[in-house]
């Protein structure tokens, strides 16, 4: 029995083995509606989010849960370097059971980039009856040389340009948010990282959202969902879109997230109840 308070509006923490971590509820909590559970990208958090999960929970109705990932936010920090293996860790290790601490009942899981990645390992390890759908922006399922490159300019901007002064603004740790992510992505043994082989084990929709200008992946990393998941695959390529969907072009991101939603859990009936 979960003990979390859901208070709407509100950022507040949650325990997980000990570690505190940041997070904010929008909408109706677990047991009133379905939930969308959303995961950040690799500099991301609470806050970086936006006015996107409270508006998500207007135009869905649904309750969103985001929280920041240690080193992230105001969320405690990590040892570094961060293992080359940790988005695949924080699917099987953490998402198991903040699902479970926030009482949740059935619903989504809304991932960015390393978020999509990380909703993308846990919708292919798990058979969770309770998961709906998975929603994957800009996921990343390999390395691309393309990808590598701006990832090693962000470290210029970062270390040369003033990016550093941006992100402590929103990470308690700029430094532990920055390096856990840029190291693991330029560490030389990443280039072999693939998660790939997750796709094969999706038991349910999915819908997959890729700028079609992402400076961060090309289509090749949607375009393995459409080849490998055995479970349908709705694909929305946003032209004149980079790497963030929901901050350049969010109502069409907001109405092809609201539809698929609607599509997966009306049906049972449990976006319905209230």
């Amino acid at each position: 029995m979960t003990t979390f308070e859901w208070k709407p509006g509100e950022t507040g923490f949650i325990g997980i083995d000990g570690v505190r971590l940041e997070c904010a509820c929008h909408g109706p909590p677990p047991g009133e509606q379905a939930t969308i559970v959303m995961l950040h990208e690799g500099l991301g958090c609470v806050a970086l989010w936006r006015d996107f999960p409270a508006r998500l929970a207007e135009a869905t109705g649904l309750g969103v849960f985001a929280y920041s990932r240690a080193g992230y936010g105001q969320s405690d920090p990590v040892d570094l370097p961060r293992p080359l293996d940790y988005m695949s860790r924080e699917a099987r290790d953490v998402v198991p059971r903040l699902l479970d601490a926030i009482g949740f009942e059935r619903g989504l899981l809304l991932g960015h980039s390393d978020g999509a990645s990380i909703a993308a390992v846990y919708a292919g390890s798990f058979n969770d009856a309770r998961l709906a759908g998975v929603v994957l922006m800009a996921p990343h399922f390999f390395t691309e040389p393309e990808g590598l490159s701006s990832i090693a300019a962000a470290k210029e901007a970062y270390e040369k340009e003033g990016l550093r002064q941006r992100l402590g603004k929103y990470h308690r740790d700029p430094d532990n948010a920055f390096y856990g992510w840029n190291g693991a992505w330029l560490d030389p043994g990443f280039e072999r990282w693939n998660i790939a082989g997750s796709i094969d084990g999706f038991n349910v929709p999915v819908l997959a959202i890729q700028g079609e200008a992402d400076q961060y992946g090309t289509l090749a990393q949607v375009r393995q969902i459409e080849r490998r998941s055995p479970s349908s695959v709705t694909l929305e390529i946003l032209p004149g879109c980079g790497h963030s969907p929901h901050l350049e072009k969010p109502e069409e991101t907001l109405s092809a997230i609201a539809g698929f939603a609607g599509s997966v859990l009306v049906p049972d009936g449990l976006a319905e109840r209230g």
